[in-house]
């Protein structure tokens, strides 16, 4: 989906190994430096999606807080479409709600896994985007099973409802259910987004939200090999080890330096609206581009 200028929407992911209390700061940077969007991921056991989400919407006034994903087999779809039926309707076209599997390790952690994901993941979806919609819902199946279910207070603007997808099989079903995807950043490429998109033949207009890795060291420049050095030291990132099924303590935590504030942009000269439009020219090279020539770029599209 489009930001109002007519560009592709450029935002944030705040990773859930951040501990909540920076989410504050964290969203008035964002919005501070012109960023459309502030990204939440609701991985187990770290953080609430849907309350970061509240929270992240009451301290900002534009930037819009998606919610990528929600594990279906955790919750209710009932309840859930309670919860993101209020937050539209506290903060209308300002939050993006999207739903998934969920990473089955976990899910066997907590005895949620599904037999069946797909058939659970298309219930449950189908159900909380009637609910949103204002419809009554009656439904029995495998996983989902509702009884003349209606919100009473359904959202006055209806939130696009996203499925995050990785495999084929869920990128068809999200072009058949969903109001868009969610893409993950592992091996995306504009061709893998062109291939997603085809693959889900929408029955309506998708929004398609990609993840794309990126960092940036202090005074905003990145620093040498830092998406390779990202991508090394993910073997050993907690949670990248308890998505394969690792669940041992990590090392202690040793304090590192809070990252620059993009509070005080505007004061070090730069203009958010020329750092957003060198950021979207140089994303498409970042994704394609050897790891060498990804840092000269990226140097070149960093706000200065």
């Amino acid at each position: 989906m489009a930001a109002a200028s007519g560009l592709p929407r450029v935002g944030i992911v705040f990773r859930p190994q951040l501990p909540p209390e920076r989410l504050r700061d964290f969203v008035a940077s964002a919005e501070a430096a012109g960023l459309d969007d502030v990204w939440l991921w609701e991985d187990c056991f770290l953080e609430g999606g849907l309350t970061s989400a509240a929270a992240a919407l009451a301290w900002s006034g534009s930037v819009r807080v998606g919610l990528g994903l929600m594990p279906v087999p955790l919750r209710n779809p009932a309840l859930a479409s309670m919860e993101i039926a209020t937050l539209a309707r506290l903060f209308p076209g300002r939050f993006v709600p999207a739903a998934g599997h969920g990473v089955q390790v976990w899910m066997d952690q907590v005895g949620a896994r599904a037999a069946s994901p797909m058939t659970l993941l298309r219930e449950w979806v189908t159900a909380a985007r009637a609910l949103l919609h204002g419809e009554t819902v009656t439904v029995s199946g495998q996983y989902v099973r509702l009884s003349q279910v209606a919100l009473d207070w359904p959202p006055t603007v209806v939130p696009p409802f996203l499925v995050g997808a990785r495999g084929p099989r869920t990128v068809a079903l999200a072009g058949e259910i969903a109001d868009g995807i969610v893409l993950d950043a592992g091996g995306i490429s504009p061709d893998v987004v062109r291939r997603a998109v085809a693959t889900a033949a929408a029955r309506r207009a998708q929004e398609v939200v990609v993840y794309v890795l990126c960092a940036a060291g202090e005074h905003g420049r990145v620093g040498p090999g830092s998406v390779r050095g990202a991508r090394r030291r993910g073997a050993h990132d907690p949670l990248a080890r308890r998505r394969r099924g690792d669940h041992r303590r990590p090392p202690a935590h040793r304090d590192r330096p809070e990252p620059r504030s993009n509070h005080d942009a505007g004061r070090r000269g730069t203009d958010p609206a020329a750092s957003r439009g060198r950021l979207l020219r140089a994303i498409p090279a970042m994704m394609t581009a050897p790891p060498t020539c990804r840092r000269a770029r990226r140097r070149r599209a960093t706000a200065r």
